[in-house]
C-alpha cells in the first residue's frame, strides 16, 4: 500500500507572488507525498515578475505557473483538498469558499513583497525574504508525521508553523 498524496491550496488575494511561490517551493520539496496548488480570492491575472524570476534563479520550474481564482478549486471535479493554508492576513479574514472534504486549515502570513516600496534591490529583497519564510514553514510541514498524527494535534502544529518565529531556512 502507497502512502497518501495530500492535496495543499495556498490561498492569496492576488495570488501573483507568495502563494505561487509557496505552490512553487512544495511541489519541489515535497514530491511523492505533497501536490500543491494556489489561488487567490481577487487574482492580479499574472505572476509577479519578481516571483518569477526569483524562483527561476533558484532553479525552480514556473512553466505553467498562473494567477487563478480560489472558485477554481470550489467547483465540483476540482481536486479535494486535505491542507488550505492562507499565506496573507487579508485572505485569512475573507469568507472562504466552503472546500470539500472539510481540509485542514491554517494561516501562514508573510508580509507582501509586491507591496514593497524602494528600489529594485529593497523590492526584490522582499521576495526573496518571502520565499526564505515560505520555505522555513513548509519544511516544517514536511517533517510533521502527518498520516501518523491526531487531527486536533495536526491542527495546533500546522498553527504553530503559522506562528513560527522567522527563522532562516536550513
Amino acid at each position: 500500500m502507497s502512502d497518501p498524496v495530500y492535496n495543499v491550496l495556498f490561498l492569496c488575494t492576488g495570488n501573483s507572488a507568495r502563494s505561487l511561490i509557496a505552490e512553487t517551493i512544495l511541489n519541489a520539496e515535497g514530491k511523492n507525498r505533497f501536490h500543491a496548488y494556489s489561488a487567490g480570492s481577487h487574482p492580479k491575472g499574472e505572476p509577479h515578475p519578481f516571483a518569477i524570476d526569483l524562483l527561476n534563479g533558484r532553479g525552480h520550474d514556473t512553466a505553467g505557473l498562473r494567477s487563478k481564482s480560489w472558485d477554481e478549486f470550489a467547483v465540483p471535479g476540482a481536486p479535494k483538498m486535505d491542507f488550505v493554508f492562507t499565506v496573507c492576513d487579508q485572505a485569512a479574514a475573507e469568507a472562504c469558499p466552503i472546500w470539500p472534504g472539510q481540509p485542514m486549515t491554517a494561516h501562514w502570513g508573510v508580509p507582501d513583497p509586491a507591496a514593497a516600496t524602494g528600489n529594485e534591490s529593497e523590492r526584490r529583497l522582499a521576495f526573496s525574504e518571502a520565499y526564505r519564510m515560505l520555505s522555513t514553514r513548509i519544511s516544517l510541514l514536511l517533517n510533521l508525521p502527518v498520516a501518523s498524527i491526531d487531527r486536533l494535534a495536526l491542527k495546533r502544529r500546522l498553527d504553530d508553523i503559522g506562528r513560527s518565529e522567522r527563522e532562516p531556512a536550513r
